[in-house]
Formats: C-alpha cells, sequence, structure tokens
C-alpha cells in the first residue's frame, strides 16, 4: 500500500511540511483531550451559550474563527436544541459556509440551502445506491482492508491507526473514484492542505487549484469514456432534464475525501477505542457479531468523529430560552447533544448493550450526511476483519497513555496493540 503521507515531490519545502500536523493542530488533535467535562458544565448553565467557547479548552484559535469573523457566535450544546436546529434549515441556514470552506470547495452541498440542496442532494445520491454500497463491499472494501491486515498480521503486533485506520478510507474513496493509484499522495495531501484554509490560507487555495484540474482532467476522460465509477456516475446523473456541472461535480469531489476519509478513519479508530479499552465488550462482540450494529452505533454516539458543524441565524430568534439575532454563526455541537443526560443515562459510559437511539453524530434533517451508509458499511468490514484475522487483540500493556482527543475532529493518534 501506498505510504499517504510521503511528500508531494522532492522539494525540501514539501518535506519540511505535514498538512496532517497542521490540521491536527488547529483541531486541538494532541491538545484538548476530554471534552465531556466542559460540554457537561457548559450544557448545564444553559442549553445555548452566548461567544466563543474554544477558550474553555485552552485553545487560542480554532478553525471555526473563520466562520464567525467579528459576529459574536452561540454554542448549542443539548440534544433537543441541536435537533431543532438542523431540522430548521430556513431559520438556521447552510450559507455561512460560503465565505469559510466554499472557498476552497466551491459552491458544494455543505452550503447549500433548499431547494437547491435537495435537488443537488437528488442527483449525487445516484451514485451511492444500495446496489453499488454491495459491490464496494466485495469488490473494494473487503480487500483493501485485508490488504492492509496482510502487512501486519504475522507480526503478533500492530499500531492500529497508523497500520490499518487511517489509511483504509483514502484507498476506499479513490477506488470509489476510479483514481489512478499513482496519485493517491498528492490527491490526500492536497485534501489535507484544502482543508486547513483557516490556518494555511495560500496552501488551501493553493489546493483548490490543483485538485480543480486534477478532477477536471478526468470528468473529461469520463464523459467520453464512462466507467463504473462514481465520477462515471455523476456524469450522467440526470433528474427532470436537468445533469450536473463540472463545477458542481468538483465541488462534491473537493468534498467527498476530508468528509469521507477524516471522519471515517477517526469513528472506526474510536469505536476499537471503546471495544479496546472495555475487553468484556470487545469480547462480547466477538462471541456474536450481530452486536455489530450496536457497537457501530454506541460508537458514534460516544465520541462522534466530527463534534460540530456551523449554521447562520436568518432571522432573531429564540432557542432554550436564549435569543440569538439574525446574521449570528450558530456553532452545533453534536458531540454534546450525543452525552445530553436527559436522553443517554450514564452518557460518559462506552456500552455496546445500550439501548439504540436516534443520535447526531451524521447531523439530522436535510443535511444528514449523505455517506453514513458508507461509513457504517466500512466500519463493519474494517472491526469484523480486526476481529477475524486477530486472535485475542488487546491494547499493548506496553504502551503509554493511549486516549482519543481533539476538539473538532476527535481520534486516539494511536493504537498500539498486540494480539496472538
Amino acid at each position: 500500500m501506498t505510504d499517504v503521507r510521503e511528500p508531494l515531490d522532492g522539494s525540501s519545502q514539501d518535506q519540511d511540511y505535514d498538512p496532517f500536523a497542521v490540521f491536527d493542530q488547529s483541531v486541538g488533535v494532541g491538545q484538548v483531550v476530554d471534552i465531556h467535562p466542559v460540554f457537561h458544565e457548559m450544557r448545564a448553565q444553559c442549553p445555548v451559550h452566548e461567544g466563543m467557547f474554544h477558550e474553555q479548552f485552552g485553545m487560542e484559535t480554532s478553525m471555526a474563527d473563520a466562520m464567525v469573523g467579528d459576529r459574536v457566535p452561540y454554542a448549542v450544546l443539548s440534544f433537543d436544541a441541536v435537533q431543532q436546529v438542523l431540522k430548521d434549515g430556513e431559520t438556521f441556514s447552510s450559507s455561512g459556509y460560503a465565505d469559510s470552506i466554499g472557498l476552497v470547495m466551491g459552491h458544494s452541498i455543505l452550503e447549500m440551502d433548499e431547494p437547491e440542496h435537495h435537488r443537488y442532494r437528488s442527483l449525487i445520491q445516484q451514485a451511492f445506491t444500495r446496489k453499488e454500497m454491495e459491490r464496494w463491499e466485495v469488490e473494494l472494501v473487503t480487500p483493501i482492508v485485508d490488504g492492509l491486515i496482510d502487512e501486519f498480521a504475522d507480526r503478533g503486533s500492530a499500531e492500529l491507526v497508523r497500520d490499518l485506520f487511517w489509511p483504509f478510507p483514502v484507498h476506499v474513496i479513490a477506488g470509489m473514484l476510479g483514481l489512478p493509484t499513482e496519485g493517491l499522495t498528492q490527491f490526500h495531501r492536497r485534501a489535507v492542505e484544502l482543508i486547513t484554509i483557516a490556518v494555511e490560507i495560500e496552501r488551501g487555495l493553493e489546493a483548490s487549484q490543483w485538485l480543480y484540474d486534477y478532477f477536471a482532467a478526468i470528468i473529461a476522460q469520463r464523459r467520453a469514456d464512462p466507467r463504473g465509477d462514481v465520477i462515471s456516475v455523476l456524469v450522467e446523473a440526470e433528474l427532470d432534464g436537468q445533469r450536473l456541472t463540472d463545477d458542481e461535480i468538483i465541488a462534491f469531489l473537493r468534498l467527498l475525501l476530508p468528509a469521507g476519509a477524516e471522519t471515517t478513519y477517526r469513528s472506526s479508530s474510536n469505536l476499537m477505542f471503546g471495544l479496546l479499552s472495555n475487553p468484556d465488550q470487545l469480547s462480547a462482540l466477538r462471541d456474536d457479531r450481530s452486536l455489530m450494529q450496536q457497537a457501530i452505533e454506541e460508537g458514534l454516539r460516544w465520541e462522534p468523529p466530527l463534534t460540530g458543524i456551523g449554521r447562520t441565524a436568518m432571522r432573531d430568534v429564540e432557542l432554550a430560552g436564549v435569543t440569538i439575532p439574525a446574521g449570528s454563526p450558530v456553532a452545533v455541537e453534536m458531540g454534546s447533544a450525543n452525552r445530553d443526560p436527559s436522553r443517554w443515562e450514564n452518557p460518559d459510559a462506552f456500552d455496546i448493550h445500550r439501548k439504540m437511539q436516534p443520535h447526531m453524530a451524521f447531523a439530522h434533517g436535510p443535511h444528514t450526511c449523505l455517506g453514513m451508509h458508507l461509513a457504517r458499511m466500512e466500519t463493519t468490514v474494517v472491526i469484523n476483519r480486526v476481529l477475524e484475522r486477530l486472535p485475542d487483540v488487546r491494547l499493548d500493556p506496553a504502551a503509554d497513555d493511549v486516549h482519543i482527543s481533539g476538539l473538532m475532529f476527535r481520534a486516539p493518534n494511536a493504537l498500539p496493540v498486540v494480539f496472538g
């Protein structure tokens, strides 16, 4: 498998620059360990808070700053309030992303409101059918996961983030798009540079143009010679006589890898950490795979890979007794909502035997994550293959403190394990 952290070329500048480390730092990885005591305290005071809150986690800046500017932001923390915001797209608009991540993504589904959002989503969904999901599981995901495990299965030890969870979603998305494997390293690095625009704007804009040119060439090839990949489906997708333009396809493709690979690697790593930290639950899942669905949902509830998203209030609105003025940025904290004690008993505990009920890890309402079924399928495959191929897998007792960290994006930096 390709080492996706290789430099773009032989230049010393690129060798010295690690976009993955820059991104991790910008979202609090390694700086913020347990976010939930702060969320509990803030939520207990009031479900909606005025003002920036990342300072309470010891962070001087945040990626969210790019959406705020000089306006006063509001953070929504309780399950009920988060749900209310996400289902009311007319009052709480997604359009604010146009002035931040939209500068490098282009006009994507991320920043669209209804009815434009519905039309665009209906076209995009044609590439993510149940039939395609079943094909990807057999032809793409399982072989990729097995290929990565092959590289360490005989060693008796591994670092599961570096060796498995981090690389596998990147290879899956590249396979779905029909990208040449020799371009995967550049593609991944540029995609991560794209989402670090808040701290590295020039690199973000350069990466945006690089990805535009990269995808434009592939789209032209697919229009002339369609194949069985996602880009070909998007090129041919039609709804009521309307088709996607090249710019619309490129905006979605720019979004797909950071949205899909980053979140899937983090959610599967978080679930594995929860299982390894609770050996009785790991053993129960190994013995009874019918628990897999509730294990995945509990992992997503307990530690969602993305803790919050942004909205903009389009009118003066009262939410949980707090008046939010029109034009205010609204931080929708799904990570806090997922541990609201009014909804879940003992919410900080990881418990795969917990009664399942809807959580907010994939958001809610019109903008519910388009890739949630793909993410669940990928996680099912990777956890199953770990349990089947790494007998008695367990945290390495000699490893240093292993934990999840991050404010906006969360995952363990490492999962050192032994097995056999």
